[in-house]
């Protein structure tokens, strides 16, 4: 007799468009209801402040399936930092040599989505899809590494404005991208050789990660609907950064598919999520800091393009495997 799904089930196979659905609700709730406005500051704040938590505590559960070995360079490494340098560069110069406003703001969009650095969930999806989970981490040390050299680089030739040297601003990115990245690390690694027992037992709750992820992604939804309401950009410059962003996200899931055929379909799966989904936090965080404002729209519509494109690939590989 075949079993009927139950709620947990239903709940773990469709918690990304849930989890989507829930956060623009949720803004949409408090933002519009009267009764709510003096606490709207206050929730803003707490989801600003509580989803670095949660993407820690997903770093740390991750961190603590891996040992430090496991974070060697790949080969198909090679093959995403070379096309997200190039990328970015190109993208950069020409972002740099537009005075058009709009057009300009459409650059940076190019620019960002293709230098923002492997999302910290990504393993978590890859781990779902059957990918290399320690491949993924790797690529998520990488990539961050990455940003924060090339951005500093760039950054001050696209928005002169900038005052800051190449150090500070270097600094200022690594401190960003580290202090989430670099403690669950730690101290994943310390329990690991200190407390195995500990660790072993930790293990156990790895696909909890899943769960924590779908909360942190309907904080960063909410986030994302109310920059796009409050942006005040014309409907034309939305519907730009909107296609761009697209346009991004859909190559980039693909490139990465493509640099990592040859390892076979776990290194093609890996290289997907490791190039497609993107630190939309991060992206974000460097608009308002570097940029404007405006851009940090892309964070947002990009955060939907990759969540939609995983809620698909998710329900395919539980079609092929009869779930």
């Amino acid at each position: 007799m075949e079993q009927k799904p139950t709620f947990l089930q239903f709940l773990k196979n469709w918690m990304l468009p849930l989890s989507m659905t829930f956060g623009a609700v949720f803004y949409l709730f408090y933002h519009f209801v009267p009764a709510l406005d003096a606490a709207e500051p206050h929730i803003d704040r707490i989801l600003k402040e509580f989803q670095p938590v949660l993407v820690g505590i997903m770093l740390f559960l991750q961190f603590n399936l891996i040992s430090p070995s496991d974070l060697r360079p790949r080969k198909w490494h090679i093959g995403i930092l070379l096309f997200q340098t190039v990328a970015f560069l190109g993208f950069g110069f020409w972002a740099a040599s537009i005075s058009q406003a709009d057009m300009k703001v459409l650059a940076e969009t190019a620019m960002l989505c293709v230098i923002c650095p492997t999302a910290a969930a990504s393993g978590v999806i890859t781990r779902k899809l059957g990918g290399d989970l320690p491949g993924d981490m790797a690529c998520v040390v990488l990539t961050n590494c990455l940003a924060a050299l090339m951005l500093p680089l760039m950054l001050p030739k696209v928005n002169p404005a900038i005052s800051l040297s190449f150090g500070a601003a270097f600094t200022k990115i690594l401190v960003r991208v580290f202090s989430i990245l670099l403690l669950p690390c730690i101290a994943a690694w310390v329990i690991r050789y200190t407390w195995k027992s500990l660790q072993e037992k930790l293990a156990t709750f790895a696909d909890l990660a899943f769960y924590v992820w779908g909360v942190c992604l309907a904080m960063a939804i909410s986030l994302a609907t109310k920059s796009l309401l409050e942006s005040g950009l014309s409907l034309w410059v939305i519907a730009g950064i909107g296609l761009v962003s697209l346009l991004t996200c859909v190559f980039q899931f693909w490139l990465g598919r493509r640099i990592g055929r040859s390892g076979g379909r776990v290194t093609r799966i890996t290289a997907g999520q490791a190039l497609g989904q993107k630190n939309n936090g991060f992206l974000i965080w460097v608009c308002f800091t570097f940029l404007t404002p405006v851009t940090s729209v892309a964070g947002g519509l990009y955060a939907i393009w990759q969540n939609l494109i995983n809620s698909w690939e998710l329900y395919e590989h539980r079609k092929e495997a009869g779930e």
